[in-house]
């Protein structure tokens, strides 16, 4: 062997040798335990990163990092208990249940949804990552649903009497864009920790007085579950918010501060950041009649439809009469006894076959034959309306607007509850 090959195998051996006892690479780090799963640094780190990213396209400024993850660590925590009882649930958001999610939001942007992953991949993330992140959150969402919904009652009377308050208050048209901050006091308080938290609260307030930016105090000050996104609530009426800010708020001016409240949970500091009216409600409706062929073993789809072309034909020479046609042939038990009548409906409620082929029509126009899943129609249109649904408009309100109370107040008591009886364990960051 040469001196050339000596001193390259000499440098081989070198090498293999420093890779065999080189320092370990640190790939992820495991920040905090719930139940039998664990949270990862680099989930940390992604949260932040994103809201870091989005603060930077507002031009806003941020609290510090160790702020930020204390906040992002929160959501995890929250977020990795509705996934363990999704699983024990049975709860799975299939990949066409994403993908339908995901190209919603694409249109929602005024794109594709390849429009959507070059954004997401410009900012530097997998979309992939950001796709199973989609998956999560539609999946803690269900979880919620399913959970709180059930845990709920409202009666016909609650909504009868909402209605009464809302005419008699007069504001039952206005709607507030509410922000909102949780100073909170600890389970079990001794009346120093609440003495601290009032005083935190009444510094909160006192900044927002001088004009810091609300959403900023938020991230970095809010316990409560929208502080990432800068305590924004969105938009709600007096009846749907929480009755502790309902009588608060109600008569406050935009960009009012009001506050701080005091709950169980701890002093909350709303900022009234704006206002807006509803409009009358009105929807189009029709007035219809059909008659149904279902094709069977013995009609065929052709000796169905040739039937109804049959039936089109002599109506449109008055040699037949429609209703008593939809008597002897028509297969819809609803409407045949009726002469195939629909009473005056919302198009909308129809399969889109129908629907499309109904508003298609002018006046007392008698369709071709057209399949739906329910078999042959031919169908003509009687007469159409513009319906005044503000009254069924507000009582459909009012039932949302006591669902949506309820639906906070328990969601927050529901994660509690889930919370006490977990385990969970945070590790310094830094560690």
């Amino acid at each position: 062997m040469n001196l050339n090959k000596l001193l390259a195998s000499a440098l081989l051996g070198l090498s293999l040798s420093h890779s065999v006892f080189a320092a370990p690479v640190e790939i992820d780090k495991v920040v905090g335990i719930v139940n039998q799963g664990v949270i990862l640094k680099s989930e940390v780190d992604t949260i932040v990163n994103r809201v870091k990213l989005q603060a930077k396209e507002q031009k806003q400024e941020l609290p510090s990092d160790e702020t930020l993850r204390i906040q992002a660590m929160e959501r995890l925590v929250n977020q990795a208990l509705m996934m363990q009882l999704a699983g024990r649930m049975g709860l799975e958001i299939s990949d066409s249940q994403l993908d339908q999610t995901l190209v919603g939001m694409a249109k929602e942007q005024g794109g594709s949804i390849a429009d959507l992953r070059r954004t997401i991949e410009a900012s530097g993330e997998s979309f992939q990552v950001y796709r199973e992140e989609i998956r999560k959150e539609i999946t803690t969402q269900q979880v919620m649903r399913a959970n709180v919904d059930r845990r709920i009652y409202i009666s016909p009377q609650e909504v009868d009497n909402l209605l009464k308050i809302m005419e008699s208050q007069g504001q039952n048209t206005e709607e507030y864009d509410i922000g909102h901050i949780l100073v909170d006091i600890p389970n079990n308080a001794t009346a120093d920790e609440i003495a601290s938290a009032k005083t935190r609260a009444d510094k909160v307030i006192e900044f927002l007085q001088e004009g810091k930016e609300f959403k900023r105090i938020a991230i970095s000050s809010s316990s409560g579950s929208k502080a990432l996104e800068g305590g924004q609530l969105g938009w709600m009426s007096i009846n749907e918010m929480p009755s502790l800010f309902a009588e608060a708020v109600k008569g406050a001016k935009k960009e009012a501060i009001v506050g701080p409240l005091r709950s169980g949970a701890g002093f909350h500091i709303i900022k009234v950041q704006d206002i807006r009216g509803r409009q009358v409600v009105e929807t189009t409706e029709v007035r219809s009649r059909h008659i149904l062929i279902n094709p069977s073993i013995i009609l065929s789809e052709e000796k169905a439809r040739n039937m109804l072309n049959g039936f089109a034909k002599d109506l449109r020479a008055g040699k037949a009469d429609f209703g008593e046609l939809a008597k002897e042939y028509s297969e819809d038990p609803g409407s045949a006894l009726k002469g195939g009548e629909y009473d005056w409906t919302d198009p909308t409620t129809y399969v889109p076959a129908f629907r499309d082929t109904l508003l298609s029509l002018d006046k007392n126009e008698i369709s071709d034959p057209f399949r739906t899943k329910f078999g042959w129609h031919i169908i003509q249109l009687l007469d159409t309306r513009v319906a005044d649904k503000t009254e069924l408009a507000k009582r459909n309100r009012a039932h949302g607007m006591l669902f949506n109370r309820k639906f906070k107040e328990e969601s927050f008591n529901w994660q509690q509850e889930m919370r006490e009886q977990a385990h969970v364990e945070i590790f310094p960051l830094d560690q």
